[in-house]
């Protein structure tokens, strides 16, 4: 067995343990920081796979933007982790049918031919990793690319139209018109006549 081999066993051994670790441990920080390990040995595996632009971005897009916001979330709700422990034991059968079914078919779904996509010719040796990877999304792969792209801003936009919409209750604000505010709506000079002294 060469080192090379041994550090891929190593981390792949971490991360599936922190995989389970996400999804076993009761306390919700505790889930977000295995998640994190998750990231970072799945980051290091994509090095060792000379992947090393899709390492980095892992890093800094998920660990370094979307974890900081999931703790940040996870810390501002204040969960009761109390009301989490009641139901664990009472569900854990279905879980683990649930968790049994997707694996079986999962399984199905990588054996099945249907699904078997053709590998790309590997890139010219003088081409980075980079520039690889920038040529294949875009010839080969463009027009899925281009798709999950229009998926997320439709996303994006619904997400504001559900934050926008209007509720009953709700004070709002509307900017347009407290810019166009001048002096004589806000101000008004009352003339009262002096009190006299007895």
């Amino acid at each position: 067995m060469t080192f090379e081999l041994f550090i891929f066993y190593l981390f792949a051994a971490v991360t599936l343990f922190s995989a389970v670790g996400v999804v076993t441990a009761r306390n919700p920080i505790y889930s977000a920081l295995f998640l994190i390990l998750a990231f970072f040995t799945s980051a290091a595996t994509w090095v060792l796979l000379e992947a090393e632009f899709l390492g980095v971005v892992l890093v800094l897009v998920y660990v370094g933007a979307v974890m900081v916001l999931f703790l940040f979330v996870i810390m501002m709700l204040d969960i009761q982790i109390d009301t989490l422990k009641e139901g664990f034991i009472r569900y854990l059968p279905v879980g683990l049918l649930v968790a049994v079914a997707v694996a079986a078919e999962m399984i199905l779904v990588m054996k099945s031919k249907t699904f078997e996509m053709s590998i790309p010719e590997p890139a010219p040796l003088s081409a980075s990793n980079t520039e690889a990877l920038g040529e294949i999304l875009y010839t080969e792969y463009v027009y899925p690319f281009e798709i999950a792209a229009v998926i997320l801003v439709v996303a994006i936009i619904a997400a504001i139209a559900l934050t926008l919409r209007r509720r009953k209750g709700v004070k709002k604000q509307n900017q347009s018109e407290q810019v166009k505010t001048r002096k004589t709506d806000r101000l008004k000079v009352i003339e009262m006549k002096a009190e006299e002294r007895s």
